[in-house]
C-alpha cells in the first residue's frame, strides 16, 4: 500500500512518472462530478435511504410511476451541468493517446462534454430510455415530449443537489403516485429511464470495453470512487490480472476498498490534481 500524499505537486508528478511511456485505463466514480454541482451521493458507500430496485420497478406499478415522477422532475438538470476541470484533464490527456478508455460509474455525460471520445458508462445515462420489452432506445428528450403531455401538471426540478440516481424508496408517496407512464413509441411497452437499478444486469456492451481497456493497459487510475460497488473493483482486478500487474492510481478524497493495490494514492480533490498532471504531461 501507497502512503497517501496530501500535496497537489508531489501527486500530480508521481502519477505522472507511473503513466510516462504507459497505457492507462481511468476508472471514474461521483466524487469527479462534484466540481460540477453534483453530490457526491455514494461518498460513505450508501445512500441514506434505501433505493428502488430493479426487481420492484419491473414488477410493482406503484414504483414504476414514483421513479418516473422522479426522473421527469430531475432528468434535466443535467443538461445545464459543464464539466469542470478534471473532466477536461482527463479528455486532454486520452486526446494526447496516454489514456485508452475512460469507463465511469456516473451517468452525467460531462465525459464527453469535455470532449472525451472512448467512454464506457458502466450504471447507463439520464440521457437514453429503454424498453423492458422491445428492447429499443430511445433519447431522454424524445420522451420527454410525451411525458409533458401526459402529466402537464409535473414541476421539473433543476437543482443537481436534488438528483438521486437511483430514486429512494418511499412507499406512501409511491402508493399515492398518478404519474401518467409514457409508452414505448415502438411497441407500447414499459420503459425505463437508461440508469441502472441495484440488481439489474450491468450493460455488457460497456462492461466488455471497461474490461478490455484495462487488460490493455499498464496503469489504472481511479478517480473519485470509493470502489465499494463492485463494478469498480470488477475493473481494477481485470487490470491486475496482467503477467505484471498494472500499477493502480486512486485519487479520492477519503479511504476506498482498492488502497491497498494503491501505487499512488492521493487523498484530496480530483480538478486540481488532475489540471496540474495533465500540463505535466503535455508541456514536455
Amino acid at each position: 500500500m501507497a502512503d497517501i500524499i496530501n500535496d497537489v505537486d508531489k501527486a500530480a508528478q508521481d502519477i505522472a512518472n507511473e503513466m510516462r511511456g504507459h497505457t492507462t485505463m481511468v476508472l471514474t466514480g461521483a466524487g469527479i462530478s462534484t466540481d460540477s454541482g453534483l453530490p457526491d451521493y455514494r461518498g460513505k458507500g450508501t445512500t441514506a435511504t434505501p433505493s428502488v430496485h430493479y426487481k420492484d420497478y419491473m414488477e410493482r406499478p406503484s414504483w414504476q410511476k414514483w421513479v418516473w415522477f422522479r426522473n421527469q422532475q430531475t432528468w434535466k438538470s443535467g443538461e445545464y451541468l459543464q464539466p469542470n476541470a478534471g473532466h477536461i484533464a482527463l479528455a486532454r490527456l486520452q486526446q494526447a493517446g496516454y489514456i485508452n478508455g475512460i469507463a465511469t460509474q456516473n451517468v452525467d455525460n460531462l465525459h464527453q462534454k469535455a470532449g472525451a471520445t472512448a467512454v464506457a458508462e458502466l450504471h447507463g445515462s439520464f440521457k437514453r430510455v429503454k424498453c423492458t420489452e422491445c428492447g429499443m432506445w430511445f433519447p431522454r428528450s424524445q420522451i420527454d415530449q410525451i411525458a409533458r403531455e401526459l402529466n402537464p401538471w409535473v414541476e421539473e426540478d433543476y437543482a443537481p443537489t436534488n438528483i438521486e440516481v437511483p430514486e429512494p424508496t418511499d412507499q406512501e408517496v409511491a402508493d399515492a403516485q398518478n404519474f401518467i407512464i409514457p409508452p414505448c413509441p415502438n411497441c407500447g411497452g414499459l420503459l425505463k429511464p437508461g440508469v441502472i437499478y441495484f440488481g439489474e444486469e450491468l450493460p455488457k456492451d460497456e462492461m466488455g470495453k471497461a474490461l478490455a481497456w484495462a487488460r490493455e493497459a499498464d496503469v489504472v487510475m481511479v478517480v473519485g470512487s470509493s470502489l465499494v460497488v463492485g463494478t469498480g473493483l470488477w475493473v481494477l482486478h481485470e487490470g491486475r490480472k496482467r503477467g505484471t500487474p498494472a500499477h493502480v492510481i486512486i485519487i479520492n478524497r477519503g479511504p476506498t476498498k482498492g488502497d491497498k493495490r494503491a501505487t499512488v494514492r492521493f487523498d484530496g480533490g480530483a480538478s486540481e490534481v488532475l489540471t496540474r498532471l495533465a500540463d505535466i504531461l503535455l508541456d514536455e
